[in-house]
């Protein structure tokens, strides 16, 4: 990939394109070898589906709180499993971040240099730009699930062919009984929505500051198109900032009360 920019920006800009690749590669792969190393051997998401429906069964039927050993097995798989994703998943995001930079660096510095050259540069800044913002959404799901492993997990006992245990979740939800077992779903669903309202609010907090910095350097720019380009992602960042500030609102709600949430997805509705 060669975009005309100078010699050592170029090998920086190689160097990170590879990191991208290799991690991209790594989240795909990586995740369950990593989980597996424990020796929890799920194989696909299909076997991950059976050994929890079949734990989560023994587990509805014990009457407890505490969750039986093969259930907490399944659930520290998941946390492991997670949690390689979203570290991953941050290296990419910084990655990107410093490519995205580079590109559109180099774009500003282009001057009245080919129409072919500035529109490349402008196009890889705006794909880095774009695959930076889908790799900050899989930090924040990632980081949530490893919060809220068990929680995660609860979609596996639903879907097209849900277990007749998640049909007795279901009623019991709706008829308003408690059990110990259901009492710790709704905990736990509780703390995943708090998870993400409180991920989505620090996201938000973070994006007001990008915002403020990107038009500040925007109004103080001498270049007309830097400042155009500053603008740009300065109101980029604000209209993000705006969308996590929905989602912690949102999340905020369901962790108030997660009881309608939670019969929402054991009927489907999730």
């Amino acid at each position: 990939m060669s975009l005309a920019v100078p010699a050592r920006s170029n090998r920086v800009l190689a160097v990170l394109v590879a990191l991208a690749g290799a991690l991209i590669a790594a989240f795909v792969v990586a995740p369950r070898l990593l989980a597996n190393g424990s020796g929890a051997g799920f194989r696909d998401e299909s076997d991950l589906r059976r050994a929890f429906r079949t734990a989560f069964a023994e587990y509805w039927l014990t009457g407890t709180r505490d969750l039986p050993a093969e259930l907490a097995t399944v659930v520290d798989y998941w946390f492991r499993y997670h949690l390689a994703k979203a570290v991953l998943a941050a290296m990419l995001l910084a990655v990107l971040v410093a490519l995205a930079v580079l590109l559109w660096r180099a774009f500003l510095a282009a001057g009245a240099a080919g129409l072919g050259r500035r529109v490349t540069l402008a196009v890889s800044g705006g794909a880095a730009a774009v695959l930076a913002l889908c790799s900050l959404v899989l930090v924040l799901a990632n980081v949530q699930g490893a919060v809220t492993p068990f929680a995660s997990l609860l979609p596996l006992l639903t879907g097209d062919d849900p277990t007749t245990v998640a049909v007795q979740v279901g009623r019991r939800l709706a008829d308003g009984t408690r059990t110990p077992p259901l009492d710790v779903m709704i905990d736990e669903f509780a703390r995943y929505h708090v998870a993400m309202a409180v991920l989505a609010a620090v996201t938000a907090v973070s994006l007001v500051g990008v915002c403020a910095f990107l038009w500040r350097a925007a109004v103080w720019s001498a270049d007309r198109r830097s400042r155009r380009v500053l603008a740009v992602f300065g109101t980029v960042s604000a209209v993000l900032a705006l969308i996590m500030v929905v989602v912690a609102v949102a999340n905020t709600t369901n962790a108030s009360d997660p009881v309608p949430g939670l019969a929402a997805l054991f009927a489907g509705g999730w």
